[in-house]
């Protein structure tokens, strides 16, 4: 019964984690690396194909990206998810898949202008979404699952995103039984639609997210309705737009609760009429799958709205705009307004068009209101950088540069050990993980000298023996940058010597004339390689 921690150790994204009991294995995420590398993913220990299920902890693409690429390299079981999350990753997935085409596209009619050899390819395909679309079992919330034989799987609400959830499990071989909780990311309280998150009683193991484990959000209440009120009337009033690079899922949500209040009320004087354009077709999308599970995990503050009969994230000046024609005749229309566009961090999507059309004029605001990755473009602009590239081509920054501090999808300091605080007993082990490098650290020697927790904030590659509670490899940190480049075909060349080892424990008891010929094979390939 095995732990090994794959990506998302002492960096925020890239989730995953790799679970080995009774013969089985199963993923807890499999998402997109993000920004900067700092530690690089070490490889599955296992051929894609011998994974057994997946269980993911919410849509965001940092934990549900590369299931696509898994489905490519001849995965076939089950991925197991909120019914919420289901609905969400049939339009994300599929998404993720028609931006790796693009850019592959863009960067071979690139090469072929400059006559160089073009040789770039998406990671996936659009089919590949499409087939793991297929493997989907959306789960309700509550409700205990036995996922593979010795595997019983739980989904809490988490509160971070429509349909997120930490998740219990429990593991069961040769009559031993441990039970893991993966935290998945735990929920800022008091946001806007969804619910908090909910508390765990129990568990021998912990594996918990740190992304802002080094920072508190406001104690009050923030009016963020009433600081976004400020931002519009100041920037409106010097004709400029408010630019929002905005999740699609999600943020992009959260923000069109607070705009309809604003266009309801009326409140900036002046422009009461201003528009709003959500330029995502995902978002779009994203907005219509939150309206479909307004039962299942709006708030109450959300649900009292539709019990009047008000769509809490729709009012009258909302426009949406799916084609790349509408998009771009936003920027051709002199009006002051707001432009909520993906991608949050900047790194993809239109968002960097409207960059381009709005970081240069200093009438604009360009908002911030999520998380921004170390390395990417967000990230740059937030800390003050002066100029930066869109398109090849050079952009001055002369907008205003503003956050709405607070409005975020991840719990704080704070929230986040009134979590782990919350279970009745403590574990055995906390695993710290999903934090850039010095809050992982920090956060999970904050649970050891000052709560008592057995805390450990493991780098990837690192293993553990769930029945005797042993770290069982501990590797020492070695930053991208230092590593050796390891090829996708060398790290797949790994994972078939790991599952050579696997098909030859299996074959113990065989045999002799059996096991004799399947030697001599393995032996005459290694005499072949071995030159």
């Amino acid at each position: 019964m095995k732990l090994k921690f794959i990506g998302a150790d002492h960096e925020v994204t890239g989730s995953c984690h790799y679970v080995e009991c009774a013969g089985r294995h199963l993923l807890v995420d499999y998402g997109m690396e993000q920004g900067v590398d700092v530690y690089e993913n070490v490889p599955i220990p296992v051929q894609e194909s011998m994974i057994d299920c997946v269980i993911l902890t919410h849509a965001h693409v940092d934990h549900s990206g590369m299931l696509p690429l898994l489905y490519a390299r001849g995965f076939r079981g089950k991925i197991f998810m909120t019914e919420a999350t289901a609905d969400l990753c049939s339009i994300m997935l599929r998404d993720c898949a028609h931006i790796q085409m693009q850019e592959a596209e863009w960067k071979n009619r690139k090469a072929k202008r400059s006559a160089e050899v073009q040789s770039a390819e998406p990671i996936y395909t659009m089919e590949d979404a499409d087939g793991t679309i297929r493997l989907i079992v959306p789960c309700p919330y509550d409700k205990e699952i036995e996922v593979c034989e010795g595997v019983r799987i739980r989904f809490t609400d988490i509160g971070h995103l429509l349909g997120s959830a930490s998740v219990e499990m429990w593991l069961t071989e040769n009559g031993m039984k441990k039970k893991v909780v993966f935290s998945g990311d735990i929920g800022n309280k008091n946001q806007p639609l969804i619910r908090d998150p909910q508390k765990t009683a129990e568990a021998d193991y912990v594996v918990m997210e740190s992304t802002y484990g080094d920072r508190l959000h406001a104690k009050d209440r923030v009016d963020y309705a009433g600081e976004l009120v400020k931002i519009l009337k100041d920037t409106f009033d010097h004709g400029g737009n408010v630019v929002i690079p905005s999740f699609a899922v999600g943020r992009t949500q959260e923000l069109l609760y607070f705009l309809r209040k604003i266009k309801t009320e009326r409140l900036v004087e002046g422009h009461e009429n201003f528009p709003v354009y959500v330029d995502s077709p995902l978002a779009v999308e994203a907005t219509g799958i939150f309206q479909k599970n307004i039962y299942n995990c709006f708030d109450d503050e959300a649900m009292e709205l539709v019990r009047q009969g008000i769509n809490p994230i729709s009012f009258p000046g909302l426009r949406l705009s799916i084609t790349s024609e509408e998009s771009k005749d936003i920027n051709f229309d002199d009006t002051p307004k707001v432009i909520l566009s993906a991608s949050g961090m900047c790194e993809a999507g239109r968002i960097r068009h409207h960059l381009k059309h709005n970081l240069w004029r200093p009438e604009c605001t360009i908002l911030f209101v999520g998380y921004q990755a170390i390395g990417t473009l967000g990230r740059a602009i937030i800390e003050g950088k002066k100029e930066v590239k869109l398109f090849g081509e050079p952009i001055e920054v002369r907008a205003k540069i503003a956050q709405l501090v607070g409005l975020s999808g991840h719990a704080d300091k704070n929230g986040l050990l009134e979590w782990i605080c919350g279970f009745e007993k403590k574990p055995e082990k906390v695993f710290v993980v999903h934090g850039e490098d010095s809050v992982t650290t920090a956060f999970a020697g904050c649970l050891r000298h000052e709560y008592g927790f057995d805390s450990y904030a493991p780098y990837s590659g690192a293993e553990f023996d769930l029945l005797t509670g042993e770290i069982t490899y501990d590797p020492e940190p070695v930053p991208v940058k230092k590593r050796r480049v390891v090829s996708d075909i060398f790290n797949r060349l790994l994972a078939a010597g790991a599952r050579l080892m696997a098909v030859i424990q299996k074959n113990e008891g065989g045999t002799n004339k059996d096991l004799a010929k399947f030697a001599d094979q393995i032996n005459a390939l290694a005499d072949k390689w071995d030159r």
